[in-house]
């Protein structure tokens, strides 16, 4: 999005460069184009996957009329999980009866490309033995890649890649026939949501009225974890936030510039105004950077969610996007039901786009992106799931390297998100993820057609509104001024 020349974006813009900032923005932040190494929000990736949303464009998945998506009400309801005594690694039948107690097939609906073409993700119930990994590779002509256990489900899960061409559909319909996988699916793949953007200046603070509702709290120990790419920890604006980090990417490990900017929006603390400067950050790095964009898959994120819910993680914001991941999916349903305030992008792939993400999980709080005029980001996905609003159009944000950029997205909406969620943590600890929605939705200003609708949610967040529906007086020792450190 541009503005025109003459607009009070460009007297804010010198008023910046004046201060300095503006001079030290990034030049590689402007480079990013709409869709995130594509074209503007229509963009041509075809390998497909859960994608950061500074607006990378993912394909409308073509689903199989059997397949279809069930309505946002319903994406919860799933088949009962056959109990550990009801499956046996070591053994493998082909009635009819296991099939009856199975989830739904995992098989990718048709025309679905974002996952990785040589690879499976099993779920088995319990802990294995090695003797029986071995057996399955062997019946089905897999090699195992990695597996981990996880609490949050009570499995085990494995990655595994086919060595010999087949399709990855062909191969998950052979190993559903397997009584000793509970599931089956292939390993998906998300994307950031970062879109070019043009000038900006902070204005999400005013937008979001963060001094006032600093006075009351700042997210004092509230840990929010990051599952993004690489985070500047030494950056001036989040040094002394992240309270510990998992690399479940591998790869280089480096600070990129989209987990930089999520994170300095829920914990910006010198030259910017985060929106929970005195929260901490569980720094996940489940994308790693490939060109312009970065890609996490289904089984990297699945390792996040489970070693931030054991960190104590109380608000995961997620701010990819990508298809519908029924094992991500159970594991979000037990991370909601642990406490934990769950909240991603709802994307950028437009308003023909079919719900992405995790954001269209019943359990995940899905947020879209305005600017400065309180207008709707024009590529942000719509639909009914999407709850509430906030700044995501040409923000101020800090990238790595020690500096700055304008940014894009609905991703750094959720980010908004994430640190107001912080904040009424921070009043009121015993808050359910219901109800820090329920406070979110009933304070924000209205946007749009009267009531909630589909572009807007709720509308746009009110930071301090919503602080302040939980009663109280400020908190001792906090003031506006005293989320500088």
């Amino acid at each position: 999005m541009r503005y025109r020349s003459g607009h009070p974006i460009g007297l804010a813009i010198s008023v910046l460069a004046a201060a300095g900032l503006i001079a030290s923005v990034a030049p590689s932040a402007f480079a990013q184009g709409y869709g995130y190494g594509g074209g503007y929000g229509g963009g041509d990736y075809r390998g497909g996957g859960y994608r950061t949303q500074s607006a990378p464009s993912n394909p409308a998945p073509v689903r199989k009329p059997v397949r279809t998506v069930k309505p946002i009400e319903d994406t919860r309801a799933q088949p009962a999980r056959p109990g550990p005594a009801t499956r046996s690694l070591s053994k493998s039948t082909k009635s009819d009866a296991p099939r009856a107690a199975r989830r739904e097939s995992g098989e990718a609906p048709a025309g679905e490309r974002r996952f990785t073409d040589n690879e499976v993700v099993i779920e088995v119930a319990g802990t294995p033995t090695p003797q029986q990994v071995d057996a399955l590779a062997r019946r089905h002509g897999l090699n195992r890649e990695e597996s981990q256990s996880f609490d949050l489900s009570g499995t085990t899960m494995f990655r595994w890649t086919i060595p010999d061409g087949r399709n990855v559909n062909t191969v998950i319909r052979r190993l559903e026939t397997d009584s000793s996988i509970l599931s089956v699916q292939p390993n998906y793949r998300y994307t950031l949501q970062q879109s070019k953007t043009g000038d900006g200046i902070q204005y999400a603070v005013e937008k979001l009225r963060l001094p006032r509702a600093h006075e009351l709290a700042q997210g004092e120990r509230v840990l929010v974890a990051v599952i993004d790419s690489g985070i500047d920890a030494k950056h001036p604006e989040i040094v002394g936030t992240v309270a510990d980090s998992f690399d479940p990417a591998g790869g280089s490990g480096d600070a990129h510039s989209h987990g930089t900017g999520i994170a300095g929006a829920i914990v910006a603390h010198a030259r910017l105004t985060g929106v929970a400067p005195r929260a901490r950050i569980l720094a996940v790095r489940a994308f790693d950077p490939n060109g312009a964009s970065a890609e996490g898959t289904t089984f990297n994120i699945l390792k996040g969610l489970e070693w931030a819910t054991k960190r104590g993680a109380r608000v995961i914001n997620m701010s990819f996007a990508g298809p519908r991941d029924p094992v991500i999916g159970r594991a979000l349903a037990a991370a909601n039901k642990k406490g934990i305030v769950l909240i991603a992008a709802a994307g950028n792939s437009g308003p023909k786009s079919p719900p992405l993400y995790p954001a269209a999980d019943l359990n995940v709080i899905a947020v879209t992106a305005t600017d400065t005029q309180d207008h709707l980001f024009p590529m942000s996905n719509r639909g009914n799931h999407v709850a509430i609003a906030a700044p995501g159009v040409d923000v101020l944000l800090p990238t790595s390297g020690g500096s700055y950029q304008m940014a894009t997205g609905t991703s750094f909406a959720s980010a908004y998100i994430s640190g107001i969620a912080a904040l009424l943590l921070e009043r009121e600890p015993g808050l359910s993820p219901d109800a820090v929605r329920g406070v979110l939705l009933r304070t924000a200003r209205d946007l749009g057609p009267k009531g909630r609708d589909k572009d807007f949610g709720a509308g746009l967040a009110d930071a301090f509104e919503a602080v302040t529906s939980l009663g109280g007086k400020p908190a001792d020792g906090l003031s506006a001024s005293s989320n500088r450190q």
